[in-house]
């Protein structure tokens, strides 16, 4: 419950994640603990944006000319959307104290390469966020992490424990976007989360390849409902090496692109075949993360793009038996609105100079208040705030 005569502060929170569906962009008020929803939309990434996206997801030629002019282009995409997400709350850009903007990841390699040191990018230039709207960004949240040894992901655990945890239940939120990543909420105060493996990003890509563009995903799984599992397919993509590494893990397209979605479509099955057994592959990864909780979970709330996939929902549902399998809309929170409400309240928290990132999630030595600071034109309301 709000402290009585505490003023509430709004933010205004940014997600683009790696399945490109667009820009998420929430308003959310937050009054001492409480955290509220006032606005949601989503902006559709331009086709413009996504190519050259998911070209700078691998090693290539002139990087740094194309990475500067998309980290730019990217600043304006999401000032755009904190704008329209803004004024959807009925507010004016002078009301909002911060913006938390997640950015576009294009590299995340928490285990370094070849023994390198650790990094992890996102792009999306927060200084042009901070000029185009006049209000103070918080971005490159994952670096801090990085800089203190962990894997810099996944960050909502924070956020799931200060909305979703309960007394006297164990809860599992798990959140389907490209990756998809659990954050286990014990009843005891435990606080665990990690990547399971592969959420969207694999059933996304085969679409787009089966219908040459036309469509970007298996609306509602129904192409997999249709279709069935081929085992020995289903076998080779479970003996990734991603599956067989303990928490703390992360993983991105460097694990789960190009490479697992031509191994998958190399093999002479139907289309509808293929489609099931990339879905089935997301759910296995899932179900196998119950050997690395302390408790099987007695709820599972379901969030991002994937909660939509019915064909999805059904086999976590069957899997996790006797668990109930809901989503976070049945609980308040809209399933695409998680994650953006989270990168504003990761915000509020860098503002305030305090930890909103878990060394018991991440493997960090110790937990950390990450998020790079770039004041805008209402710096001193929120020096004052």
């Amino acid at each position: 419950m709000a402290k009585i005569g505490v003023k509430p502060a709004f933010f205004v929170g940014l997600m683009s994640g790696t399945s490109l569906d667009g820009i998420d962009a929430a308003v959310v008020k937050i009054v001492d603990q409480d955290v509220e929803l006032v606005a949601f939309t989503t902006c559709m990434l331009e086709d413009k944006l996504k190519e050259p996206i998911l070209r700078l997801n691998h090693p290539g030629f002139d990087e740094i000319d194309a990475m500067g002019v998309l980290d730019r282009e990217l600043g304006f995409a999401f000032a755009n959307a904190a704008l329209q997400v803004i004024e959807k709350a009925g507010l004016e850009p002078s009301q909002v104290t911060a913006i938390g903007s997640h950015g576009q990841t294009i590299r995340h390699r928490p285990q370094g390469i070849d023994n390198s040191l650790p990094f992890t990018l996102q792009i999306g230039d927060a200084a042009t966020i901070a000029e185009k709207t006049g209000i103070t960004v918080v971005s490159d949240f994952r670096k801090r992490d990085i800089a203190a040894c962990g894997q810099g992901a996944p960050l909502v655990p924070f956020v799931h424990q200060r909305v979703f945890a309960q007394e006297d239940k164990n809860i599992a939120v798990l959140n389907i976007g490209g990756i998809a990543n659990i954050t286990y909420l014990g009843a005891d105060g435990v606080v665990l989360g990690f990547d399971t493996g592969p959420g969207n990003m694999v059933m996304d890509a085969l679409m787009q390849i089966m219908t040459d563009a036309r469509f970007c995903y298996d609306e509602g799984g129904e192409l997999a409902a249709s279709g069935h599992v081929y085992q020995p397919l289903l076998d080779d993509l479970l003996q990734h090496p991603f599956f067989k590494k303990a928490p703390p893990r992360s993983t991105g397209r460097e694990d789960f692109g190009e490479d697992v979605v031509h191994q998958i479509m190399a093999v002479d099955i139907s289309d509808a075949d293929k489609m099931a057994t990339a879905c089935e592959l997301t759910a296995q990864g899932i179900v196998d993360v119950l050997q690395y909780l302390p408790e099987p979970p007695e709820i599972w709330l379901l969030c991002g793009g994937g909660a939509f996939n019915h064909h999805l929902k059904q086999r976590l549902a069957d899997l996790l038996t006797p668990a109930q399998v809901q989503t976070t809309s049945d609980v308040g929170l809209p399933v695409e609105a998680v994650e953006a409400v989270a990168f504003a309240v990761l915000a509020e928290r860098t503002l305030a100079g305090e930890v909103n990132t878990l060394s018991a999630v991440t493997g960090a030595l110790h937990d950390v208040s990450g998020g790079q600071i770039i004041l805008g034109k209402n710096a001193k309301v929120v020096a004052n705030s």
